[in-house]
């Protein structure tokens, strides 16, 4: 009601200003005419007369009318440079603040609404360096001054910076025009005043703020390498520090255009992804499967049996797949790509020289223009009482540890509820041991939706998992060739023993041993970057898992091609990364895969939704294979059929979310989904059905109303 009635009034007043041809007053002509009039007014009422005029001015601002050029001559004409400058300065920045105002107040919170999305990158733009560019704007009068009122009322900018930043920068505009309306008897035209070259001066004048924050940037530049001693020459263009993931995308993408690159591991190429995450993993995961659909054979119409099978086997399958993984990321594939690859332990002395410790003991340094670190994360390992007397293993070490044993750990204890903790209990539980998981949040994969938390905890405990939410860990006692945890809930301890027990609590980013001490580079969790991943030093620049906010695989490769290309080409271009549209999955049974916000990430981040939900008890493919469990759950805009956020739960949700991330990152709605073939019988359809479903919810019920008359009609 406030908001109409305020464009009510504006519109009012702006139809009497034309109605009454007030118009007809502010132009140089009339001005001229009246200058003598205006005069003697002001030498019997000065104080009325600039009142008056100052008043004029701030409505005429405000409601963004034609004429305060000419106002501004009058002042300069009637008061002089000094007090009409003075008048001329204050009035046109209420005015504009006053439209910036009726602007934000009126419009903005329908236009973030609807177009949010678009304008993200706008609004952290302003938030950032909004007065920088409005002081630039302010300084160029050929951007029309209203506009900028009006359009920058539609942002997050504050009001006290776009008051002060419009008093100081339209301040030399005013003195030029005040100065020009003291000599207004000389004036034949406006165009006297806006001259090319005065056009052209304010234009150059204009620039001096954004050089202003290159000359800052690199005054700040400077005085970061102030105390190093930069080579006169480098051996490499770049150096990559790492060879897992983020390091190998980035040493292939400097290989790719012909920089000589350097990439130095100091254990296993391929990093743990490879090594000790996601490759064997996966691998476990599929051999539990397997022996659990064996188990439940009558599923199928199969006779049921138990599963005949040496661990010590499946963990040697194990070892096997990553050894055929492993010339993907070999130190000969990426030799014959053209990068130079050394085995060693990496430290940083300087902000363009490695010192490398090699194997054999030598010492090998190396300079470099650029340096990527991607020196990725740990298994990080809670400092709990007695846990190394009673002996623990991780993500990285069981794959070693596990290799040589006959059997599964009988009693086995995961300590951890999040994706990593998850998959390996499921897996240890189908093949054979009696897992007891334990997690201090009230529910497992925290970060998900509660009814997918929920499903989890429901297939986790059906294989024969222990799920103990909301248990803290206390510490861990050994008592002869007995292992125990103890553990905490609703205040009462409860003792669990176990044979083997597995940290899954996180990962840490691996920061200590390379210089980034020694070098000043802050670091808190991870190694803090800007957006355009660069450290303390514009040429060291971090990406993949030592740098967050994320810790997949496919994250860490895309950060690297930020990473390697503003390295290579920053001096021309630099890339900020994008975070739009991040997928990942979590592979247990059945698999959970997200992209965008879920649900309980848009209620904490009060952003408005709508759910469309699909149950795959209704897909053929998923009936036919015994997979009918899960769903497809997508977010939209309300109203609308843009994406916000996808969350499948399904046998393959994995693969399937793929078509969502397309869909989100090129901007196509539910209604191209809806439009695209999907091949019968497959999983895709829950895709296209979940589309469905929305379209049916958005249904144009009075069009439907109005069909069902003309078919009636029709029928006679």
């Amino acid at each position: 009601m406030k908001r109409s009635l305020t464009v009510v009034i504006i519109v009012v007043l702006v139809a009497l200003f034309f109605a009454f041809d007030l118009d007809r007053y502010l132009t140089l002509e009339s001005l001229k005419q009246s200058q003598q009039d205006f005069a003697a007014f002001k030498t019997q009422s000065p104080l009325l007369v600039a009142a008056a005029a100052f008043v004029a001015y701030v409505l005429v601002t405000a409601l963004s009318l034609p004429g305060a050029l000419v106002m501004t001559l009058a002042m300069g004409a009637l008061f002089g440079l000094l007090w009409g400058t003075l008048l001329v300065s204050f009035a046109s920045t209420i005015g504009a603040t006053l439209a910036f105002l009726v602007s934000r107040f009126v419009l903005r919170d329908a236009v973030q609404q609807r177009f949010g999305d678009k304008l993200k990158a706008i609004n952290e733009g302003i938030a950032r360096d909004g007065a920088l560019y409005l002081f630039t704007l302010r300084l160029v009068p050929v951007f029309p001054f209203f506009l900028i009122n009006l359009l920058l009322g539609l942002t997050p900018m504050k009001t006290r910076t776009f008051y002060w930043v419009s008093q100081v920068g339209m301040l030399a505009g005013t003195l030029v025009f005040v100065n020009a309306g003291t000599q207004l008897a000389a004036l034949q035209s406006l165009s006297g005043i806006l001259s090319p070259g005065l056009l052209l001066s304010f234009a150059l004048l204009g620039v001096f703020p954004l050089l202003a924050k290159q000359v800052t940037a690199w005054l700040q530049s400077r005085r970061v390498y102030a105390k190093w001693q930069r080579p006169a020459k480098f051996d490499r263009n770049l150096i990559v520090i790492g060879g897992g993931a983020a390091g190998l995308v980035s040493a292939y993408i400097a290989a790719a255009v012909k920089a000589k690159v350097t990439l130095i591991e100091a254990h296993k190429m391929g990093g743990d992804c490879l090594n000790y995450g996601c490759v064997p993993s996966k691998a476990l995961i599929k051999s539990a499967k397997l022996a659990n659909q064996i188990r439940h054979g009558e599923h199928y119409g199969l006779n049921v049996a138990a599963p005949e099978f040496s661990f010590r086997k499946v963990m040697a399958r194990v070892h096997d797949v990553v050894s055929a993984v492993a010339p993907h990321d070999s130190v000969e594939r990426y030799t014959g790509l053209g990068v130079d690859v050394v085995q060693g332990y990496a430290r940083i002395t300087d902000p363009w020289t490695v010192e490398i410790k090699l194997a054999d003991g030598t010492t090998q340094t190396l300079t470099t223009r650029s340096i990527v670190i991607a020196t990725g994360a740990r298994p990080f390992v809670p400092p709990l009482p007695g846990l190394d007397e009673v002996g623990y293993v991780t993500s990285d070490t069981l794959w070693s540890t596990f290799a040589e044993m006959d059997s599964a750990p009988k009693r086995l204890v995961v300590l951890g509820g999040g994706p990593i903790g998850c998959e390996l209990a499921q897996s240890f539980a189908r093949l054979g041991s009696g897992v007891t998981q334990i997690e201090m949040a009230p529910r497992i994969m925290i970060r998900e939706d509660i009814e997918v938390s929920e499903l989890a905890r429901d297939s986790l405990s059906a294989d024969g998992v222990e799920v103990l939410t909301d248990h803290k860990a206390i510490r861990c006692e050994k008592e002869g060739e007995h292992k125990y945890i103890v553990v905490e809930h609703d205040g009462e301890t409860r003792r669990i023993e176990f044979d083997a027990l597995i940290c899954a609590v996180g990962r840490s980013a691996r920061l200590k041993g390379f210089g980034l001490e020694e070098l000043g580079i802050p670091t808190q969790r991870t190694v803090t970057t800007n957006d355009y991943l660069e450290t303390l030093y514009p040429n060291i620049y971090a990406a993949g898992d030592v740098a967050g906010p994320y810790q997949f695989t496919h994250t860490a490769a895309h950060q690297a091609w930020y990473a390697a290309v503003n390295a290579l080409f920053g001096d021309f271009k630099k890339f900020k990364a994008d975070y739009s549209v991040i997928p990942w999955a979590t592979f247990i049974e059945p698999e959970v895969a997200r992209v965008g916000l879920n649900e309980q990430e848009a209620k904490e981040q009060g952003v408005p939704y709508e759910v469309v939900k699909f149950n795959n008890e209704e897909l053929d493919r998923a009936i036919a294979d015994g997979t009918a469990h899960g769903f497809v759950k997508v977010l939209t805009v309300p109203g609308k059929d843009k994406i916000l956020g996808v969350t499948l739960v399904g046998e393959h949700a994995g693969d399937l979310l793929a078509e969502f991330v397309l869909a989100m990152k090129y901007g196509l709605g539910l209604n191209k989904i809806l439009g695209t073939i999907h091949t019968y019988p497959t999983l895709s359809e829950a895709n296209k059905y979940a589309a469905g479903e929305w379209k049916r919810a958005h249904a144009p019920q009075g069009v439907l109303r109005w069909l069902e008359k003309y078919h009636a009609w029709k029928r006679g």
